[in-house]
Order: structure tokens, then sequence, then C-alpha cells
């Protein structure tokens, strides 16, 4: 089973780019998308019909925004935590299928002058206990990007950004507290090293460079870990500031 997770940052520019070229190679079982930035009317009509489409949408037109894509029905959809604060910004959708909750989020950025910090501090308290809520049910996977580099090499210049939104120690710690109440990230089973980036500057030419950070991931409740078979980042693939990640499962 091959998930897929992208930031397009705008669904309806990226459909007018490779987008769906993209997903006719990859022929993913099941895509998250963040930032779609558009309500369903907006495209739709322009879906592969062998996808099932899911949405939340931010109440603010052209604003934040998550959609799932899957082959199969889940059981059940869920277009929110169940915290008002927290739900009018269309940043979290949760499908339920038979052996696991599949949640999609847009985790909020504290802005570069900090001045959501303690927002999103909150939000990190908050999403994780509705991720262990769901937990008690069956394993949860989620993913989508969490606006944090998690560690020093996580990022190109750590040093210089040890106090910029996005690597303050606030948000990296709020990272550490999913892994320690036992999610996994995916990709650090499989590789250790840095260099490995998912999003990049649009100025200076940093994508070319790879001048860039981690800021999209899949995570996954410790009882899946026997049934994942690899996660990748795939960095070549263009259409929006971040790229697609993924993982494959048994």
């Amino acid at each position: 089973m091959k998930l897929i997770s992208w930031n397009v940052n705008g669904l309806r520019a990226v459909l007018k780019k490779n987008f769906l070229e993209f997903l006719d190679a990859e022929k993913p079982d099941v895509l998250c998308l963040q930032e779609t930035k558009c309500l369903p009317d907006d495209v739709e009509q322009l879906w592969p019909a062998k996808y099932l489409a899911h949405w939340n949408s931010a109440e603010k037109k052209g604003y934040s925004g998550t959609a799932i894509f899957t082959r199969r029905p889940p059981i059940k959809i869920t277009p929110h935590v169940g915290i008002s604060e927290h739900d009018r910004e269309g940043r979290v959708l949760t499908a339920e299928f038979d052996n696991f909750h599949l949640v999609n989020v847009y985790v909020p950025n504290s802005k570069r002058d900090l001045s959501r910090l303690k927002y999103r501090q909150q939000w990190d308290q908050d999403f994780l206990r509705f991720l262990k809520k769901l937990e008690k049910r069956k394993p949860v996977i989620f993913c989508g990007d969490l606006n944090v580099a998690h560690t020093e090499i996580d990022l190109t210049h750590p040093k210089a950004n040890v106090k910029n939104h996005g690597f303050t120690p606030e948000e990296r710690s709020g990272f550490s507290a999913f892994v320690s109440a036992g999610f996994v990230d995916t990709f650090r089973e499989f590789e250790k090293g840095g260099g490995h980036y998912t999003w990049w500057s649009q100025f200076g030419g940093a994508r070319a460079r790879n001048v860039g950070w981690r800021l999209d991931y899949f995570l996954i409740s410790a009882a899946l870990r026997p049934q994942l078979k690899r996660a990748f980042i795939q960095s070549k693939v263009m259409g929006s500031d971040h790229c697609p990640v993924g993982i494959e499962l048994k």
C-alpha cells in the first residue's frame, strides 16, 4: 500500500503543471494534500474518476485546506479535531480504514515574527492528545506539513535558524513529544544522514543548490513499524515549493 503526502501550495496552480502526470505515474493508494487553497467545486471536474475525494477547506477562501484522495472508500472521514479554535482553517482531515486511522495535517506556521508561536505550542499539545485518543481504537498514521525541522540534520543551516520559525526550541520540542509518545518518524528509519529536504525557499536558487528544510513527514504508531517497507522523499518532483513524501506498507 502506497501513501503519498504533498503540500501543493495551491491545488489549482499545481493542476496546471505536471500534477496529473505525477499522479498517473505514482498511482498511490492514498494521496494526502495540504494547502489546497480551494473549494471542491474549483477542481473536482478535473480529478481522475478512480479516486474518491474528501475535503476540509478553510473558512477563509483561498487559505490553508487539506484533502485526501483514496482508491477505496474509507470507513469514516472526520474533518476536525473537535476544538473550535483549531477547526476553522481546514488543517486536519482523518480517514479511518480497516487497520489504521490516517490523519492528514497542515500544522500552523508560527510566523516569521513568532506571533503565533504560543498558539502553535497549544496546537501541538492538543493535536497529540487527538492522535492518542484515536490510537486507543487502532494504530495511527499521520502525515503532512508539520512546519518544523526536527533536528539539525533536517535543515541546511541549523545554527543560523535556531531562533527562527520552524526551528525554535519550542517547535522542535513539540515534534519530540510525538516521538516520545511512541510515534515513529518513518524516513529516519531508513536514512540517518542529512541533506534530505522537502521544502526550499523560492528565492536565491535554494532548490537548485539544495539549501532546504525537512518539514514534511509520515509518522506511524509503533505497532505499524513491522509493516513499514520503505519511506521516501521525492525531491525531484516540481510544482510546489514543497515536494512529495511517502511510505509503503506491507
